[in-house]
């Protein structure tokens, strides 16, 4: 990446752009079917959860972490996110309406007062 990608607002669409040039100049996109992404998904997730598998409950910002350890987060949180963010492309889904269509509902399901008189 050069300096000038780094300091850019990241977008889904930006990433969407990126996954889909990548896969392109590989020859890939024979590979990037929904069930083969959503099982790719799947298995990062996997490689997530190891990281914190046996660490029990762990504060906001990973505080005593190891800087290795927080990059090994970083690394397989964007494995996950370019994964998605291909896996909806494909699909034809808008992921960022999808999201904000689901907050939406999710207010609607779960309102303040409701969740303030538990």
């Amino acid at each position: 990446m050069t300096g000038k990608e780094e300091m850019t607002s990241v977008t889904l669409d930006l990433l969407k752009k990126k996954m889909d040039d990548f896969a392109k100049e590989r020859d890939w996109e024979k590979f990037h079917s929904p069930r083969n992404l959503l099982l790719a998904l799947v298995g990062e997730v996997g490689e997530l959860s190891e990281i914190f598998q046996w660490k029990g409950e762990v504060p906001k910002g990973l505080p005593d972490w190891k800087e290795n350890e927080k990059l090994h987060v970083g690394e397989e949180l964007s494995d996950v996110l370019l994964y998605l963010v291909r896996l909806s492309d494909i699909c034809g889904i808008d992921l960022g309406q999808a999201a904000l269509r689901k907050v939406q509902l999710n207010a609607i399901k779960y309102p303040v007062k409701k969740s303030n008189d538990e």
